[in-house]
């Protein structure tokens, strides 16, 4: 038991051990590499890498940008551009204490974090000469989504090739799903469960999420969402 559980054990109904924050890095492999890039743009540009260069990877990015937000537009999912030092998750705490939302993407917030990138130089013939990968300050996109088996997700992509990804989910919010499903009593506030009709059998829930099962589970909440919410 731990010291504070210890101190309060005569005020304590019940205890459960959970995860909390999973934070999962996604990227194309075969983009990270100046080899594996120039394949990945060939394959995208019928075999051509005439139009590899600074311009137009930053056009791609431009491309990107304004594909999000019309997407936005059209199901009506609200685009907060976030200003330096804001804490992005407290504003979409904010917006679902006001909102009612169902599955699917419920906001995008947009803030400027470093990011790999790709840098293109040519010789005066056009030959490129190196492709080098630096770090730079590049929109990100964090898609705030509404899952009905985790709760509260988040999947923050960088607007600029290659496009790498992080998958930040809550365990406690897929403990309080699979709670609700299972018809167990509970209150909850943040991360705190302050209230328990059946403390063990939320503890027996939380312990699933240390279970290898939970590795499918992650790979499925991935897919489901990183290919239609965001791409």
């Amino acid at each position: 038991m731990d010291e504070l559980s210890e101190r309060y054990g005569e005020l304590l109904t019940g205890s459960y051990d959970c995860v909390d924050r999973i934070v999962l890095n996604a990227y194309v492999s075969l983009c990270y590499s100046p080899g594996g890039f120039r394949t990945w743009w060939r394959r995208l540009h019928d075999g051509s890498e005439e139009q590899l260069d600074n311009t137009h990877l930053m056009r791609m990015a431009g491309r990107f940008s304004r594909r999000v937000r019309a997407f936005a537009t059209a199901h009506e999912i609200p685009v907060i551009d976030c200003r330096r030092g804001e804490r992005k998750h407290l504003i979409a705490e904010e917006y679902l204490a006001t909102h009612s939302v169902g599955p699917g993407v419920f906001l995008i917030l947009v803030a400027r974090a470093t990011a790999p990138v790709w840098e293109v130089s040519r010789s005066a013939g056009g030959v490129i000469g190196n492709l080098a990968k630096k770090k730079a300050f590049v929109n990100h996109y964090s898609f705030h989504i509404m899952d009905p088996e985790w709760g509260h997700l988040t999947i923050k992509l960088s607007g600029h090739p290659p496009f790498g990804a992080q998958i930040i989910l809550n365990g406690h919010e897929w403990v309080a799903c699979q709670a609700q499903a299972a018809g167990i009593g509970f209150a909850k506030e943040g991360n705190c469960f302050t209230r328990m009709a059946d403390p063990a059998a939320l503890a027996r829930v939380a312990d699933t999420l240390s279970q290898p099962a939970t590795i499918g589970r992650l790979r499925q909440v991935c897919e489901r969402w990183i290919y239609t919410g965001c791409l």
